[in-house]
């Protein structure tokens, strides 16, 4: 249907551009002995009731009537998605001041400010169709704020973000392409919309009656609807083909969109991915003789309007070391390893204390330099796999646009280094997954192109928050195996962030244990797992197996 509804509408508009080759006359060549003739060789549909040629006067009016709804639309769009996407990904004041406008536009009635407007500005079609934009901008700032205010806390979203991406890339290559599919269907309707006004504008005679449109067509025809009813056929079948074939021909774009199969699988410059390195640094200081942690986290305090989360942690890891952060569900891990990251909710801030990665403090950086750490010093490997991967481009993509970015290599370059490091965290077939979408590969394969995404750009440090959770114990096993040679191979510093102390006992050389929002016991793997100073940790203990400690 959509092709279809595609070629009537393409026609239409061809034959309305090619007006002047088509029509066998000008549309204001009047001879008033042919009024109401019927057709005519050389007129095809005869004349009206000024002896003008019909067809000549459904051309040139196509080009106005066509002309001012896309005038109307593109004002509407340049108004109205960009304040959508602004208020929607940063909320905040901007968000409330456009949604107070917003509802004042829409409360507005359209056809009373047309009518107050063309006396005050002319009767010019153009004009009033600028004004007809203005009013109908706040449906798509309301379409689009809606949906980015949802997409803004996916994990892709996140993931994009620790990357190292900056908003400006986010919104346009992750957050936009969200918010197509309706678009195309607004506007569609919008357009309908537009060309309905105009013409019924014209058609009450408001409008500028020298200049020939649908609606002025129409108005004509309505008052000789006795004289001669067939000069209503013409321009009533003008507009509602061109508003049938709109809305057919949006609704099949959506459904192609909208259908991951029909995408053509190349490799198109796209989103970040669950490449998501995160995380600045601050720096205390190395006393003689130590090493100088990549990684410290002095007397850190985490806070929401409810209270603080994250009471005086204190916590380091140094190059080629793997420090686990260990905890029960609402412990205050993850809300540590965010501190660091970054990407605190909207509500949560860093009330207290120190954080610095590789001599750099980032409590209280400005978002730009936070940015330029994350990636190339700090990397960041999610949990939930699929959660982390925006489904809208390919694997191989989402792997490519960040090392675009952070490295500055060119697209050729990207790709190898890409398809480089599937091969690397043991993936047998880097091509096929590199081409597929992530709903294509397994959990498992996908948490390996998470890991593969957070080497991408050579971090110093990396955070894995339960890199492992979503996969079965087979799966679990070679991911645990392939980040300790990783981890080793590369002399990384890691903060796994777990509850499982399987992982611990498999994978850490020293550990942390998080009660409730504070540390209450670090020391070496084997000292913590064998002979556990805190009460808190033998509970741990007792509800696990026994664990053999390497």
């Amino acid at each position: 249907m959509k092709w279809i509804s595609g070629l009537v509408l393409g026609l239409i508009v061809l034959a309305v551009l090619l007006a002047p080759v088509i029509s066998p006359a000008g549309p204001d060549v009047s001879s008033l002995r042919h009024a109401f003739e019927g057709p005519a060789p050389g007129h095809p549909l005869g004349f009206d009731s000024a002896g003008r040629d019909i067809l000549a006067r459904l051309l040139y009016g196509g080009q106005n009537t066509l002309g001012g709804a896309l005038i109307a639309l593109l004002v509407a769009l340049a108004l109205g998605i960009p304040s959508g996407l602004l208020a929607g990904y940063y909320g905040g004041w901007f968000d409330a001041a456009a949604g107070w406008l917003v509802n004042l536009v829409m409360a507005l009635p359209a056809m009373v400010v047309l009518l107050a407007s063309r006396a005050i500005l002319g009767s010019t079609v153009w004009v009033l169709m600028v004004v007809l934009g203005f009013l109908i901008a706040p449906s798509f700032h309301r379409l689009v704020r809606g949906i980015v205010a949802g997409v803004r806390g996916e994990l892709y979203v996140d993931a994009a973000r620790v990357s190292g991406l900056s908003d400006a890339r986010i919104i346009w290559r992750h957050v936009l392409i969200v918010v197509r599919a309706p678009i195309i269907i607004q506007i569609a309707l919008v357009a309908g919309i537009a060309i309905g006004l105009q013409a019924g504008l014209e058609f009450l005679g408001i409008g500028s009656g020298d200049t020939p449109t649908w609606g002025a067509m129409l108005n004509e025809a309505f008052k000789n609807m006795q004289r001669d009813p067939v000069l209503m056929l013409w321009p009533g079948l003008a507009l509602g083909l061109t508003s049938g074939a709109l809305v057919l021909l949006a609704a099949g774009l959506r459904d192609t969109l909208e259908d991951p199969g029909s995408r053509p699988r190349t490799v198109t410059p796209a989103v970040p991915t669950a490449v998501t390195p995160a995380v600045t640094p601050a720096a205390p200081t190395a006393g003689p003789g130590e090493r100088a942690a990549l990684l410290s986290v002095r007397d850190l305090a985490v806070a929401y309007p409810s209270g603080e989360v994250v009471h005086n942690v204190g916590l380091d890891v140094h190059a080629g070391e793997i420090l686990g952060l260990v905890g029960e569900s609402g412990s205050g891990k993850t809300q540590t390893a965010f501190s660091i990251l970054g990407i605190l909710p909207e509500t949560g801030r860093v009330s207290r204390g120190s954080i610095t990665v590789d001599g750099t403090e980032i409590v209280g950086l400005p978002e730009k330099r936070h940015r330029e750490l994350r990636g190339t010093v700090v990397a960041y490997i999610p949990q939930e796999p699929m959660s982390n991967l925006d489904p809208a481009f390919t694997v191989g993509s989402q792997l490519v646009e960040p090392m675009r970015v952070k490295l500055r290599l060119g697209r050729a370059q990207a790709v190898r280094k890409a398809l480089d490091l599937l091969s690397l965290v043991e993936i047998r077939d880097p091509r096929r997954v590199f081409d597929s979408y992530p709903h294509e590969i397994s959990g498992g394969m996908a948490q390996r192109v998470l890991i593969a995404g957070a080497m991408s750009c050579e971090p110093k440090l990396l955070i894995a928050d339960e890199p492992t959770t979503a996969l079965d114990v087979r799966v679990q096993a070679e991911v645990l195996g392939l980040l300790r040679r990783l981890q080793r191979d590369n002399g990384l510093g890691v903060l796994l962030v777990t509850h499982n102390l399987g992982v611990v006992a498999d994978l850490c050389d020293r550990v942390a244990v998080m009660r409730e929002g504070r540390i209450v016991e670090t020391g070496t793997a084997r000292q913590v797992l064998h002979t556990p100073r805190d009460p808190y940790t033998r509970m741990l203990l007792d509800a696990v197996l026994p664990l053999e400690v390497t």
